[in-house]
């Protein structure tokens, strides 16, 4: 009990150093919904009938986005967040702590995670309210292990992000770099197979990593074509691989000090 609760403690700190921070809490919660809006807008929202009942194109729109909404939460902002604490010492210094680093590291994934469903519960609301998504109760458990699962991927994917990227600016580079591109063959902002017909190497890319598997398994729980569960365990099966391959990464790399500084960067430095 006193190690949940310390748990506890940590995301709830983490929690609120994220609120602190305005722009970052804009473009984790804020952003997404607003490109919701403007999918809606410019591709517009018909409706449309089906053998299962009436369905607008936001139906379609929702999962994908709500998908790259908790993957940003997860993966962005703990691969940033953590390199920026260990290039200014904090990581360090909580390592100096009695504190287990384990529970810190805990509290960063816990926080994210809380914010990833935050985000993810207010662009899903945002379709149901406002735009006629439907969402059936029989699929709603498949729904939360298909969260529960790509936002666990991405945040130990973050975490060995942190462990690779030696500054600021890699991170940035590398999550950025990897998540905008993949979004557009992972069916998150379009779907392939509506551009008439890619390129097979793109479709390969999508399938090899996790974010297409992440889109498919939360949009099958959402889709109107699916039957109860919807629960998609073969897409669970490769984000449990990338789990562990971003587990193992960040066991082996991950550094609490600031990375050492060679002698032709010091004299840069001084230089300048």
């Amino acid at each position: 009990m006193r190690t949940l609760g310390l748990v506890l403690s940590q995301i709830r700190s983490q929690n609120r150093i994220f609120w602190r921070v305005p722009i970052g809490a804009f473009f984790t919660l804020v952003f997404p919904v607003m490109l919701l809006v403007l999918f809606v807008a410019l591709f517009g929202n018909e409706s449309f009938d089906t053998p299962y009942g009436e369905v607008t194109t936001s139906q379609f729109y929702t999962p994908g986005l709500a998908v790259f909404a908790a993957a940003s939460a997860t993966y962005t902002n703990i691969g940033i967040n953590l390199t920026v604490r260990r290039e200014l010492g904090i990581l360090k210094r909580v390592r100096g702590t009695p504190l287990p680093p384990w529970i810190y590291l805990a509290g960063v994934v816990g926080s994210a995670v809380w914010i990833a469903l935050v985000s993810t519960a207010a662009m899903v609301g945002l379709g149901v309210l406002a735009y006629g998504v439907n969402i059936e109760a029989a699929k709603l458990p498949a729904m939360v292990v298909a969260f529960v699962a790509g936002s666990a991927v991405f945040a130990t994917a973050g975490v060995a992000v942190s462990a690779l990227a030696r500054t600021m600016g890699a991170a940035q580079s590398m999550t950025n770099a990897t998540l905008i591109p993949l979004g557009f063959v992972s069916n998150v902002f379009i779907s392939l197979g509506s551009t008439g017909d890619p390129p097979r190497w793109l479709e390969v890319i999508g399938d090899f990593f996790p974010l297409k598997h992440f889109a498919s398994a939360f949009g099958e729980a959402m889709s109107p074509f699916s039957a109860a569960p919807a629960f998609e365990w073969g897409h669970m099966a490769v984000m449990g691989a990338w789990l562990a391959a971003a587990a193992l990464v960040a066991a082996r790399r991950f550094r609490w000090a600031p990375a050492p500084v060679s002698p032709r960067r010091s004299r840069r430095a001084d230089l300048g």
